[in-house]
């Protein structure tokens, strides 16, 4: 959109992601609200800004790379890529991605820490207190939880003593009160109380900005044995991807302050205290507004609600999810659970009945029904005779005020509440045809451009409705538009506020439900069945209880390597990549389950191990010879065997 036709600019941020192991269902939501949000915005008419991205510093990730035996670079790497993918699957729409080891990061960082500490900000000392390494955090002992461990993670901290330079907190501890205490930029401002109490009146106590017992981190340009501590590092990046001390881009005049920035309310100690702390240091302006909402929990099988966590196996596959739902219905379903600031229960049921219940019985059956009467009593194409009608004015009415209301909710970042909004005209417009019954309209030539009218005021809230609600599912409407006969000119924010704008003899074109109903005992069972945790083998198991089997046995698996020369996908299933193999003989097709974790090109030329005495059989339609070597790499993740690129293709692999 050009300049001259902008409302202006606006910038909206989600934190940038810890890639601490695959991405679930909970890391999801800030960016899918932040992305219906800019995708709103842009509707408007504004120039946006839309930034995510990658924290990839510190300790755990350090460590987490020596586990693997590879470099903490090659670890970022690889789950950076697992994020990118997710974020396109879900269809998000970022103007920019961020990763802290991109080179103009590190250099603005570099210069952030130089200036806070040549205007007397930061100085050096020693620490000693408690670290939590999975937080990243660094916490008093008043601050611990009942038990002493970390009061966001509950885990255990550990002793922590080095040289480390601080930053002065205390100078900024009146305006931050004032900032939360006095102004609307914490939404729900029912947060700053709870900050105010827990660190401001205690006592804001010096941040410890630098550490010296690990090298993973950007270097302090002028102390090399300190790097910058994470939440520096990481918080700086909502200015260096605006090209503040940096090169690389100039948009910081242009974008700066942001007007929200979005986050989990485990982090918004820092995006609430030590952010503004840091741009008041800088003498930089302060966002306009920080949304904090709560964590999408799992409701285990008691019915409690606990946080979503690897570690406790409850762990939904957006991945999964959105394969077999489509990716608006998850959209959709985690941006209607959630009121900003609170927590939102997960669980497939609640999932289920919530897209059965509104995406289709309401919209789905609201636009399968409208335009299957279309064209039952008009061929397709509606007749330009109208009458007017009892309950005609009300319909409009609400349909004619829903862009108003969802532009406050917008605002207000409230996004459930502007979906509540929008489905209480779907609901509306359901109750409009049994008010008017056209299917006995239809049945009375003399009512002929009564149902007409019936018919145009439908396809009218339709697409009103779809039209605000593209910013939310963006997959979805577009075929919405094509069943009602909707132009690209007809469903834009200009005339989302008008009534009247499709032709008066529109012609529909009936398609496929948008939403199909789905069974939802059956539905349970198979989930269930998707997600149930692998049975593992463990050295303190009873070996007869076990699946062994003997050294001949397993002398019968001929194991050989190969090199992939080529792979593509097979149209008719999503999870199926179709492997050409040179075997070091007259080469095989291998067809393996792996094309949600591997794009095909990056396949071709990697040495792999694969069975070679397996019997042949028929995967949608192709033939497989073999089956290729992986293994579990988390949760939900997998990983491809691969073998040193000199190894010779055919060997066998004993």
């Amino acid at each position: 959109m050009c300049n001259e036709c902008s409302k202006g600019k606006f910038y909206i941020t989600t934190p940038i992601y810890y890639p601490s192991g695959n991405p679930h269902i909970g890391h999801c939501y800030t960016t899918v609200a932040c992305d219906s949000i800019a995708r709103y915005k842009r509707m408007q008419g504004y120039d946006v800004m839309f930034l995510t991205g990658t924290d990839e510093h510190g300790l755990k990730i350090e460590q987490k790379a020596a586990e693997k035996g590879i470099t903490p670079k090659q670890y970022v790497d690889e789950i950076v890529e697992i994020f990118k993918r997710l974020w396109s699957c879900m269809n998000i729409s970022y103007d920019r991605y961020i990763r802290t080891t991109d080179d103009y990061h590190v250099e603005s960082v570099q210069k952030i820490f130089k200036t806070l500490y040549d205007k007397g900000y930061i100085y050096k000392g020693e620490y000693k207190g408690k670290y939590c390494t999975p937080c990243e955090s660094f916490w008093t002992e008043s601050q611990l939880d009942e038990n002493g461990c970390c009061p966001d993670c509950h885990r255990p901290v550990a002793e922590a003593k080095e040289e480390a330079y601080f930053f002065k907190m205390s100078p900024f501890a009146d305006r931050i009160e004032k900032l939360l205490t006095e102004t609307d930029y914490l939404q729900p401002n029912t947060r700053a109380t709870e900050l105010v109490n827990n660190f401001i009146k205690p006592g804001l106590e010096d941040l410890c900005v630098s550490r010296t017992s690990f090298t993973w981190g950007i270097p302090v340009s002028f102390d090399e044995k300190h790097v910058v501590y994470v939440w520096i590092d990481a918080l700086s990046n909502y200015i260096t991807a605006l090209g503040y001390l940096n090169d690389k881009y100039d948009d910081f005049d242009k974008f700066w302050p942001a007007d929200v920035h979005m986050v989990a309310k485990d982090i918004m100690r820092f995006h609430a205290i030590i952010w503004p702390a840091m741009l008041m240091a800088l003498e930089l302006p302060l966002p306009k507004h920080l949304a904090v909402h709560g964590w999408i929990t799992f409701l285990n099988k008691k019915g409690e609600s606990e946080k979503m966590s690897k570690s406790k196996g409850n762990v939904v596959d957006p991945f999964m999810l959105s394969e077999r739902y489509g990716a608006d219905a998850i959209r959709y379903h985690i941006l209607r659970e959630m009121a900003l600031g609170a927590d939102s229960a997960f669980s497939n049921e609640i999932m289920i009945n919530r897209i059965n219940s509104d995406l289709a019985n309401g919209l789905g059956n609201l636009v399968s029904r409208t335009v299957a009467m279309a064209d039952k009593y008009f061929g397709g194409t509606l007749p330009t005779e109208r009458e007017a009608g009892e309950f005609d004015d009300d319909l409009i009415a609400q349909a004619l005020a829903l862009r108003s209301k969802t532009d406050e909710y917008i605002d207000k970042t409230q996004l459930n509440n502007a979906l509540a909004e929008i489905f209480k005209v779907v609901s509306r417009a359901n109750k409009y045809i049994d008010e008017t019954t056209p299917w006995i309209l239809g049945k009375d030539e003399t009512k002929r451009a009564r149902l007409a009218s019936v018919l145009y005021n439908l396809l009218e809230t339709i697409r009103i409705v779809s039209t605000l609600l593209s910013n939310f599912m963006p997959s979805t409407m577009p075929v919405v538009w094509e069943q009602i006969g909707a132009k690209a000119e007809d469903v834009t924010y200009d005339n989302a506020g008008k009534f009247g704008v499709l032709p008066a003899d529109v012609t529909v074109k009936k398609g496929e439900i948008i939403f199909p109903r789905i069974d939802v005992d059956k539905e349970i069972e198979e989930l269930n069945a998707l997600i149930a945790p692998a049975k593992t083998f463990r050295e303190d198991e009873d070996l007869d209880k076990a699946n062994v089997i003997t050294i001949d046995q397993f002398a019968e698996v001929k194991l050989r390597s190969g090199e992939i020369t080529a792979c593509e996908k097979i149209k008719k299933a999503k999870k199926l990549l179709k492997l050409t193999v040179d075997d070091g003989r007259n080469g095989r097709q291998i067809v393996s389950g792996i094309a949600q974790w591997y794009a095909p090109e990056d396949l071709i030329g990697k040495k792999i191990v694969f069975v070679a005495n397996l019997a042949p059989a028929k995967l949608c339609g192709e033939l497989s010879e073999g089956m290729i070597l992986a293994c579990d790499a988390g949760e939900n993740d997998v990983r491809v065997l691969f073998l040193d690129s000199d190894t010779p293709n055919g060997s066998t692999i004993r």
